[in-house]
């Protein structure tokens, strides 16, 4: 199996996360307790079914609460030829540096 590419909290600037597409792959529930501001929500097991709602033209960074399903999610998109890196530490990483969440 090959590497998951994998961005770190510390690295994914606010200027690099302007420019990329968010993809949070948790539940609804998980959602509903605070998510990246403009990240689209697809829980894990709908990504395959739903997959053409996902950008091919943009860098995706996939996001779960702490990394394993959307390593998941970042395997299977890049096979189907998107640009995915996976968010290391996932949302626990993101509320542990204080970083926003949104509830919209």
């Amino acid at each position: 199996m090959s590497e998951i590419p994998a961005i770190t909290l510390a690295d994914l600037t606010d200027e690099m996360l302007a420019d990329v597409h968010v993809l949070d792959v948790r539940e609804d529930d998980e959602w509903a307790r605070g998510h990246i501001a403009g990240a689209q929500h697809i829980p894990l097991g709908e990504l395959q079914a739903r997959v053409a709602e996902v950008p091919k033209d943009q860098r995706i960074v996939c996001v779960c609460a702490v990394g394993g399903r959307s390593g998941m999610a970042t395997q299977f998109l890049n096979a189907e030829g998107r640009d995915v890196i996976n968010l290391d530490g996932g949302m626990y990483a993101w509320a542990g540096a204080g970083r926003p969440l949104s509830f919209d």
